[in-house]
């Protein structure tokens, strides 16, 4: 398990932005070398590349230009050239532990010239990781509109040992952020709100295009990805925190925005940071020797939980009423328990003493 810690410092700017810029241009011509031989073999880029650029960028350290090219390199492996990775002159710069080291609260940076060194103040909730976790790299940020460097320090530890408990399969929507089989729901009321105050403002300030209301509009971006991310943050925290549940049953949402479906319903799909929410599930449930899985989200909506029964005409907006059997319930909270009873019948872990624990009514209607 990892963890990452965002630590602010006072770096000087006269050595640390150039090296960026540099660094972005060591970044940019290896991406153009990936593509244009398509591999991206570093014992390759590393005979083409490393002396020219040694010799173009003598200032920046022999082990920083070899952090960089596996960087580059390994960003090219992930888009499987489909993509063209680009840094700009002030993007993040990744250490590992030839060019970073940290003992203590004392952290020494390679740099153009000599290195940096300098005392992190940790916060009290961080301390612990500092003295018990295994330290494996960092990146160096910097934010233009603040000018202020942070360093994101990576700390590793093993996992915790998993412990045993139910299953709870969660529906997530665009009216409620999240429904669980059990019955709880978080209502996306207040996100919806927000998100209209935020598009009526965007539209009004985009009609002006003064310097001013671009200032604005750049502001306002920051204020609602805050309030998004510390909603998510709130939910998850919540979720992973639940003393008896100990597996998490997602719909794998990855390919949700790739059809058409209107351009209101898009526009709220675009909106909606279902991706994040996962994201901090997962780790925060990782912490607690829990785990999050995934299943197909095929008819998960149009079921019936009770009979099985799949009909499209079964689900009315939030109304579910099984024509077959009578089953009347809400549609998101059908949803999360089929999620649920999906993965506990594909899965070997799944037992029928397991299914019956958290649902008796299910494993009752298999039964007969």
């Amino acid at each position: 398990m990892k963890i990452t810690i965002s630590i602010p410092v006072n770096l000087p700017s006269d050595r640390f932005l150039p090296l960026m810029n540099q660094c972005a241009e060591i970044f940019n011509t290896h991406i153009d070398w990936s593509l244009a031989n398509r591999t991206y073999n570093k014992n390759k880029a590393h005979k083409d590349l490393y002396r020219s650029l040694r010799g173009q960028f003598p200032c920046v350290p022999s082990a920083l230009v070899q952090t960089v090219r596996d960087n580059a390199l390994e960003a090219i492996k992930a888009t499987k050239f489909k993509r063209t990775p680009r840094k700009k002159p002030t993007s993040g710069l990744r250490y590992d532990k030839r060019t970073i080291t940290l003992r203590g609260k004392q952290l020494t940076l390679s740099c153009i010239g000599k290195r940096v060194s300098l005392i992190l103040d940790v916060p009290p909730y961080f301390r612990e990781v500092f003295e018990a976790w295994d330290f494996c790299g960092a990146t160096v940020t910097y934010t233009k509109h603040t000018k202020q460097f942070w360093v994101r320090l990576v700390f590793e530890t093993v996992d915790p040992v998993a412990t045993d408990g139910k299953t709870q399969g969660i529906d997530r929507g665009l009216y409620h952020q999240a429904v669980t089989s059990d019955g709880q729901f978080f209502s996306s009321d207040k996100i919806r709100e927000v998100q209209r105050r935020y598009l009526y403002n965007r539209r009004r300030l985009q009609q002006k295009g003064t310097r001013s209301a671009k200032r604005q509009l750049k502001a306002m971006s920051g204020r609602e990805k805050r309030f998004m991310r510390n909603t998510n943050h709130c939910v998850s925290k919540k979720l992973a925190n639940q003393p008896d549940v100990t597996v998490f049953v997602l719909e794998d949402l990855s390919s949700i925005r790739t059809q058409s479906r209107g351009k209101k319903v898009n526009k709220w799909l675009s909106s909606w940071p279902f991706y994040q929410q996962e994201q901090f599930l997962t780790y925060k449930s990782i912490a607690l020797g829990k785990k999050v899985v995934h299943i197909d989200p095929s008819y998960t909506s149009q079921k019936c939980n009770i009979c099985k029964h799949i009909k499209k005409t079964f689900r009315h907006k939030s109304k579910f009423h099984c024509k077959n059997c009578g089953h009347k319930t809400h549609a998101d909270l059908n949803a999360a328990r089929n999620i649920r009873d999906d993965y506990l019948l594909s899965s070997t872990e799944g037992t029928e003493e397991q299914g019956s624990v958290n649902n008796p009514d299910v494993s009752a209607s298999f039964s007969g």
